[in-house]
């Protein structure tokens, strides 16, 4: 027997609507509530290292060469053209030994004419002061004739005097006696003047012409050592370090021409990075590699200013230089800063100044994992850092720069 089938009932449109569209929102909100994958990053590329208790050696390193202690930069005191060249470098010489040997027309003839109006200077001061001293000559006799006629002046007055008393002459005679006498006066007190004015004009213009004559005569020294300075000495005993010139070369007033080092003992200088140099004090022990071995030493310069990222620092070596020591060696070398007793380090890290803080990678107990976490650095040394806070001994963190995952709180190792 047949049995009927009752029909199956259908959803309105508006159910299956808002069901696909609810789905759709649930969907999409829990995709937005997932974190995104952690990226992978290949650990045999990682230099990863374990936090550590105990004593650290603060130390800051640098590279940099051997320079003797004293040393003379040979330069060209004037322009000039080489002509031979005596020495080269890894000769020994004196302190007069010539070295090279320039030429320049142009101050050759300065020194000449330098010379030329040095002497007529010269000749010009023997004519005014033998004009000067005929005139004062002059001056000198008028002065004596007026003295002589002054006392027979003083002679006529008395005599007429002594006449008059007696009878034997009148008193006009008198008067004109002493006339005369005061013509005299004031022709002696005249003259005298003009000798003193005559006598002083005479010492301001020698003196005038010898400061003339004195200034000439420094320009023309000055000249003749230009000339000279062309016969290129060494100025010093010792080797000769740098003389690169040739035959035929231009060089120009200032420019160094050789380098001479004397013998004796030998400094490191090296050039540590600006952002280790900040402790760096006068007095600190170091230790110096020539890679033929090494020597102990102590710092006696701090360059005040840095260039190119580096600070300039001297240290005077105290121990024996091994054999193939020699001036311009590359070497390295290590400062010591201080000692720490008990402290919490590790290797320093890529990113990260000493006292800041610094996001690491912390390695997980499985080492498949790292996770981003922020660690307070303390004081540092070339190679380890203080740890303040933000890790414990036992830690494993990434020292490698890690700057591309930045924006990442986790990452995968494999």
């Amino acid at each position: 027997m047949d049995i009927p089938r009752k029909p199956k009932r259908k959803l309105p449109p508006a159910v299956i609507v808002g069901a696909v569209v609810t789905a759709l929102l649930l969907t999409t909100l829990g995709l937005s509530r997932l974190r995104p994958a952690a990226p992978q990053v290949e650990g045999s590329t990682l230099l990863i290292d374990e936090v550590k208790r105990g004593p650290l050696v603060r130390e800051v390193h640098g590279s940099g060469t051997l320079v003797p202690e004293n040393q003379r930069h040979v330069s060209a005191v004037t322009a000039g053209r080489v002509e031979r060249v005596l020495m080269r470098a890894g000769a020994t010489v004196e302190e007069n030994t010539l070295l090279v040997e320039l030429s320049n027309p142009d101050v050759q003839l300065e020194a000449l004419d330098s010379e030329r109006q040095f002497k007529l200077a010269e000749a010009e001061l023997s004519s005014i002061r033998s004009s000067l001293e005929s005139a004062k000559l002059s001056q000198e006799a008028a002065t004596s004739s007026s003295r002589t006629a002054l006392r027979e002046a003083e002679r006529g007055l008395s005599v007429a005097e002594r006449l008059a008393k007696e009878g034997l002459t009148s008193q006009m005679d008198v008067d004109r006696a002493r006339d005369q006498l005061q013509e005299a006066q004031e022709r002696y007190a005249a003259e005298k003047r003009r000798m003193e004015v005559a006598t002083e004009a005479l010492t301001a213009q020698i003196d005038l012409r010898k400061a003339d004559v004195e200034r000439l005569k420094a320009i023309a020294h000055f000249q003749r050592e230009r000339v000279a300075s062309m016969q290129v000495r060494a100025g010093a005993n010792g080797v000769v370090q740098e003389l690169s010139l040739e035959p035929g070369q231009w060089v120009q007033s200032g420019q160094r021409l050789a380098r001479v080092a004397s013998p004796g003992k030998l400094k490191a200088v090296l050039e540590i990075p600006e952002t280790q140099a900040r402790d760096v004090g006068i007095g600190l022990p170091a230790i110096v590699d020539t890679r033929d071995g090494t020597v102990k030493g102590l710092v006696s310069r701090v360059d005040p200013g840095a260039q190119h990222g580096t600070v300039t620092v001297d240290i005077t070596l105290t121990g024996e230089l091994p054999r193939g020591a020699r001036p311009d060696l590359s070497v390295d070398g290590t400062i010591e800063i201080e000692r720490l007793k008990d402290v919490v380090s590790v290797g320093r890290p890529a990113s990260g100044a000493s006292e800041t803080d610094a996001h690491l990678f912390k390695v997980s107990p499985d080492g498949h994992s790292a996770t981003r976490v922020t660690v307070r650095l303390g004081r540092a040394s070339f190679n380890a850092v203080v740890i303040v806070s933000g890790l414990n001994p036992g830690d494993r963190v990434i020292l490698s720069d890690m700057e591309r995952f930045d924006e990442r709180d986790r990452v995968r190792i494999r």
